[in-house]
């Protein structure tokens, strides 16, 4: 029998996680963007990285027609950009940002980023598990957001 899904949830929440945003860009060219935890690397050789995304995700139809995703991984002063990501509405508004070599857009001032190609996505759950080779990286000095028990959190 399946745990709980109540249980399931704060059980997870014990595990830290990083904070990103997702993003792409849709048939017209507009950037779309969410937050995810969900996103870890795969694979060295080649090099692979995933993210999870709900079923009813707005975002998968630009991944699905766009072929590429870019990651951004917020540094510790960047909470904001989480919970903006994380509403309703366009999420870009304010929002600092450039243009990707894939054309994704990335977050400026993020501790990383990458643009990948999708390569796979497989459905799981209420979930897709969507796999990208990556193609482009960038990666600075900072401290990360992070999201355990249910709370933002830095490193102390």
């Amino acid at each position: 029998m399946a745990a709980d899904s109540a249980e399931f949830r704060r059980t997870c929440a014990k595990f830290a996680t990083g904070i990103a945003v997702l993003t792409a860009v849709d048939a017209t060219g507009a950037p779309l963007g969410m937050t995810v935890n969900s996103f870890t690397s795969v694979s060295l050789d080649p090099p692979l990285v995933l993210v999870c995304i709900e079923r009813q995700a707005g975002i998968l139809a630009a991944l699905e027609s766009g072929g590429y995703f870019g990651v951004s991984v917020l540094n510790e002063t960047q909470k904001h950009l989480s919970v903006q990501f994380a509403r309703k509405g366009d999420r870009f508004d304010g929002v600092a940002w450039i243009t990707g070599r894939t054309g994704v857009p990335l977050l400026r001032d993020a501790i990383a980023t990458f643009e990948a190609k999708i390569v796979k996505k497989i459905a799981a759950g209420d979930h897709y598990i969507v796999i990208g080779e990556a193609l482009h990286l960038s990666a600075a000095e900072g401290r990360p957001l992070i999201f355990f028990d249910s709370r933002y959190q830095t490193l102390g």
